[in-house]
């Protein structure tokens, strides 16, 4: 089954008591048992929903994994996959990963011993010289947020087993339509679904996808101890949106291509952050495990003063965290999705005051080059 079609007919479709084309919203929260132990299948939502359930089935599909799992948010599936460790334990993290990620790993698990290094894992010496006795796992983001650096999955994950680490990767950015970590060596595979997987600014969520029975278990055991699931509408709106993901993804590629080719020209832009460029340090390594280069794309215009300018000229570009929606959003990481990290660090990766984050959408892409210029101007 190729992808687009995956994406429709993967999981499971329809109702099987009614014929319904769409899987029904379970709006329920427990059922009925025949007897003590006896049940068809579900006992209590927070376990098991039959909505979740075809998430989660569908996201294990086309994620090419061995079980998925939903969660209410992006930060409550990086928490319950981080819960799979134990205090004394030692993970190394991307470098410039989103900021609630190093939020969560500096202000919150290093409270319960889960210790943390932020490393550039686009060089894979450089991750191995920092693994320690105690490392348990290497967690990627690639393309990473905001600078969209790429990590060698297929390396990373050849590395890690070398050293009996797990491989975590954040797959926002990308989608199942154009890159699949657990094909290139990964074993977990998170995904903040609010952004592309969504695709329409109206639903938080989070997904996880894992590549064997043990992480399965071990998974499904800490998502219904702690308990942060998404529920069954929301469940229904993700699956909704993710039938389109595939000609969303195609149409983002292709209206950020002209927008990257426009910003690479324009002489007030001092840089442009993408990885279709050949002149990104990690093109190869894309062209190599992405079958797209998505859309995102981050530039900077020198000063926070320009950044500024910007920001309150653009028309069509909404001003807003987040990504992956129809509509283009605009953001200023450094005050913005990066502000938690402290100011020296954001020096230190490159996100400057002056670097601005562009989630293109699906608008025309002639109105949203017209819009940049006169922003830019």
């Amino acid at each position: 089954m190729r992808r687009k079609t995956k994406l429709i007919h993967g999981g499971i479709a329809g109702d099987v008591h009614t014929g319904a084309v769409s899987v029904p919203i379970y709006q329920v929260s427990t059922y009925k048992h025949e007897a003590v132990g006896v049940h068809k299948g579900y006992e209590y939502s927070r376990t098991g929903n039959p909505t979740r359930h075809a998430l989660e089935e569908l996201i294990k599909d086309v994620e090419e994994g061995y079980a998925g799992f939903a969660f209410s948010s992006g930060m409550a599936a990086i928490t319950a996959v981080m819960m799979l460790f134990n205090s004394g334990d030692h993970v190394i993290l991307t470098d410039d990963v989103y900021g609630g990620t190093y939020r969560i790993m500096t202000k919150v698990l290093n409270r319960l011993g889960i210790a943390s290094t932020f490393v550039d894992t686009s060089d894979l010496a450089n991750i191995e010289a920092h693994i320690q006795q105690n490392t348990k796992a290497i967690y990627i983001e690639t393309p990473t947020n905001p600078l969209l650096k790429i990590t060698d999955i297929q390396g990373a994950s050849a590395l890690a087993k070398r050293h009996g680490l797990l491989t975590i990767v954040d797959n926002t950015f990308s989608t199942p339509y154009w890159q699949t970590p657990i094909a290139l060596g990964a074993d977990i595979v998170i995904h903040s679904a609010t952004k592309y997987l969504g695709g329409h600014s109206d639903v938080v969520a989070g997904l996880v996808v894992v590549n064997s029975e043990q992480l399965a278990t071990d998974l499904h055991f800490i998502q219904n101890s702690t308990g942060g699931i998404l529920g069954p509408q929301d469940s229904w709106l993700l699956m909704r949106g993710m039938k389109t993901l595939g000609i969303r993804m195609e149409e983002h590629e292709e209206n950020t291509r002209k927008i990257v080719e426009f910003l690479t020209n324009h002489p007030v832009v001092t840089r442009v952050y993408y990885p279709g460029l050949p002149s990104h340090p990690n093109h190869d390594v894309a062209k190599k495990q992405m079958r797209g280069f998505g859309g995102m794309v981050s530039f900077d215009v020198g000063s926070a003063e320009k950044a500024e300018q910007v920001l309150t000229r653009v028309r069509y570009f909404t001003l807003a965290e987040s990504l992956g929606a129809v509509e283009s959003l605009i953001s200023l990481p450094a005050k913005m999705t990066h502000a938690s990290i402290p100011k020296e660090r954001r020096a230190e990766l490159g996100i400057t005051d002056g670097l601005i984050r562009i989630s293109v959408g699906l608008e025309d892409a002639d109105d949203l080059i017209e819009d940049l210029a006169q922003a830019l101007a």
